[in-house]
């Protein structure tokens, strides 16, 4: 459970896409989980997503309810959809198409509950899909969330953007891979593999797995090229940099080891029933590499966090879906798992 002084905020994603319907799903499906959440966005769009989620089988009365305040949230019943109407943000639009108007709501609740958390207003923060092509035609200058969260978190701050780093995590019940490099193409992310981003990333994820878990985690280290560079033969990247990189970590009580073989790491890494990992998270040289494992093992039970901000934020590991948006079919289970774990993690910030 949250902090039961303050709700959790789901932000609507793009409403072109399948967030608004998942939300509602999981206000159906997982009505306990959901005591205490709300919905920052826009009344009307949700309640189309509450309309074409209905069928025979699923005949539950779903209402949304405007509120004026996020703590209204906290006194709801369940199976009640509460949202928080925001001021001038695009409501209805049509669904599974790209548009600037899809991405300014998006961008839109994503700043409201952004900075809600970092007033305290609210116990931490779970978003829905958004779209980056449609946050790009609404002229919002990062490449998702990520970007955008820790530009916010640096402001409130007073400091710079490179004075607030953060990596992302994808994770389910199985493996958690946290990355050196986000959104950017591979020839850049190759780039940004130096001994300062690995030694970053590493003490990144040192602090919030000793916090999630409550004592120190085993982290293992993806090497960049094939065989981790067989000794430099494949290149030099794990030579020059990246076992300089995990020995510092080391003389600093990190538990870090590698790098290993990128094609292996993560099945060693893997916790599966009568096979215990040997790490608690592998930390991975760039998005493919790392979200691939993890995604393989079911996109449906895959959770991304963001580490490194002074608040909570989670998703599901999916994107808005377009082709399905609108039609009831989309899963939500990703979505409520990345609920389970923001609640999770409010209580530790707490």
């Amino acid at each position: 459970m949250t902090n039961p002084a303050k709700p959790l905020v789901i932000t609507q994603g793009d409403p072109a896409g399948i967030g608004p319907e998942i939300i509602a799903k999981a206000f159906r499906d997982a009505p306990d989980l959901l005591r205490g959440c709300f919905v920052a966005g826009d009344v009307a769009t949700m309640r189309r997503a509450t309309r074409c989620i209905a069928d025979g089988a699923h005949t539950v009365d779903l209402p949304v309810a405007q509120i004026g305040h996020a703590q209204e949230a906290l006194g709801m019943p369940p199976r009640c959809v509460p949202v928080l109407q925001l001021p001038d943000i695009p409501g209805e639009v049509p669904i599974g198409q790209i548009s600037e108007a899809g991405g300014r709501a998006a961008a839109h609740s994503v700043l409201w509950a952004t900075r809600a958390a970092l007033r305290g207003e609210v116990a931490g923060m779970c978003t829905a899909p958004l779209h980056k092509e449609a946050l790009a035609l609404a002229g919002v200058d990062y490449p998702g969330h990520t970007e955008l969260l820790q530009a916010e978190a640096a402001a409130h701050a007073g400091v710079t953007v490179a004075e607030m780093p953060v990596r992302m995590m994808l994770a389910n019940d199985e493996l958690r891979t946290v990355l050196v490099s986000i959104h950017v193409s591979l020839r850049d992310a190759i780039a940004a593999v130096t001994r300062e981003n690995v030694m970053q990333t590493l003490r990144i994820t040192h602090a919030a797995l000793w916090a999630a878990l409550g004592r120190a985690p085993r982290i293992g280290v993806a090497g960049l090229n094939p065989h981790a560079g067989e000794g430099g033969l494949f290149g030099r990247e794990e030579v020059d940099i990246i076992l300089p990189a995990v020995a510092q970590a080391r003389s600093e009580g990190i538990d870090a080891r590698g790098p290993f073989a990128p094609d292996t790491v993560f099945m060693r890494a893997r916790h599966a029933p009568g096979h215990p990992g040997e790490f608690d998270a592998v930390v991975a040289m760039y998005h493919d590499q790392g979200l691939i494992p993890v995604k393989y093992l079911g996109v449906d039970q895959g959770v991304n966090v963001t580490l490194g901000l002074p608040l909570v934020r989670t998703s599901p590991d999916h994107g808005t879906a377009f082709d399905i948006a609108g039609k009831g079919i989309a899963d939500a289970r990703s979505l409520i798992e990345a609920i389970k774990v923001a609640k999770r993690l409010s209580v530790n910030a707490s």
